[in-house]
């Protein structure tokens, strides 16, 4: 219990909310959509307790991924992040990979259960037929990216520039979206896809933001950041059209037909709500970039720079947006 503390740093709670807000989203939207498998859409029990299971498994995934990170920068946190628990000596390497590990096991085990209609029963669930067990799969798929993204022996993407954009863009933008998805309807088809592309699309620019005030650590440790490899202001003006332009698919998914099924568009939800949102972002998008180009170099200089906070809350609103497109 002494080590508790600790273990919380490594962990880094306060990181959980934006993927668990992700992973209710997705589950509101399928709800929501016409893709829902109970023909009479009701918000059972079994329906309630599966998004909940799937999301206590995704916060403990999201506590695994952090630690990896932490145990495979552990020279870069030395410059970086001198204050965490792998650092200071406060958590050994063995007590790191041993949580790592244990959190890996809480994450993935688990969603074997997160079956959805019609299969209510645990007993139903547990005994459902390999193809039902999506979300098992797309969590696996998470977490293989996590140490690609992390671990040496598997490519450390986080030293390649947009190799790292996209190996944290595909878990926590678009599998994450889909994963919600998948515990409430099946995700054979193209909107949860066309949906996680879009906060996916978003996170390949928004990811890269954390790198300008870490370029002291990450070029002692050999990562090659966007910052690093094409400086200050070149690297904020290659992001900035990620915070604009995927807002704008989400009017033309309310309008365009859905490729698999020509009778209804790509998005089921109300289409004014997502248009109306979709135009919001954008301009929201603009007002954020603006504040990164207006003075680049400052992006290096600070941890809380005004255009993250308005990067994190640009993602909460477009999960909520989201979720009440499809509910209302």
């Amino acid at each position: 219990m002494s080590n508790y503390p600790h273990y919380v740093k490594l962990a880094r709670p306060f990181t959980l909310l934006p993927p668990l807000l992700g992973i209710i989203s997705g589950a509101v939207c399928a709800f929501g959509s016409i893709h829902n498998p109970d023909p009479e859409a009701r918000l059972t029990l079994a329906v309630v307790l599966t998004v909940a299971l799937g999301s206590l498994c995704a916060g403990f995934m999201n506590a695994a991924s952090n630690a990896i990170n932490q145990i495979c920068d552990l020279e870069i946190d030395r410059l970086n992040k001198p204050e965490r628990p792998l650092v200071t000596g406060a958590l050994s390497l063995r007590q790191g990979w041993l949580f790592t590990w244990v959190f890996y096991a809480l994450a993935l085990v688990p969603t074997w259960l997160v079956v959805v209609y019609p299969y209510n029963s645990w007993l139903e669930k547990l005994g459902a037929p390999l193809a039902s067990h999506e979300t098992f799969f797309i969590y696996l798929a998470g977490l293989i990216f996590t140490f690609i993204y992390s671990a040496p022996q598997l490519g450390r993407t986080k030293t390649k520039g947009f190799l790292a954009s996209l190996t944290i863009a595909i878990p926590r933008g678009v599998l994450l979206k889909v994963a919600g998805w998948a515990m409430v309807a099946r995700v054979a088809h193209t909107e949860p896809w066309f949906i996680g592309a879009v906060f996916g699309l978003y996170l390949i620019g928004a990811s890269v933001t954390k790198d300008f005030a870490d370029m002291e650590g990450d070029r002692a440790g050999g990562c090659r950041t966007l910052p690093i490899v094409y400086g200050v202001r070149k690297a904020a003006w290659m992001i900035s059209p990620f915070f604009i332009f995927p807002w704008l698919l989400l009017p033309l998914g309310a309008y365009l037909p859905d490729p698999q099924a020509p009778e209804h568009p790509i998005l089921t939800g109300n289409a004014n709500l997502l248009t109306g949102l979709g135009i919001l972002l954008t301009f929201w998008g603009i007002y954020t970039v603006y504040l990164l180009l207006r003075d680049p170099d400052s992006l290096a200089e600070t941890e809380n720079h005004p255009s993250w906070t308005h990067m994190y809350m640009m993602m909460m609103a477009a999960q909520v947006g989201f979720a009440l497109a499809y509910v209302l």
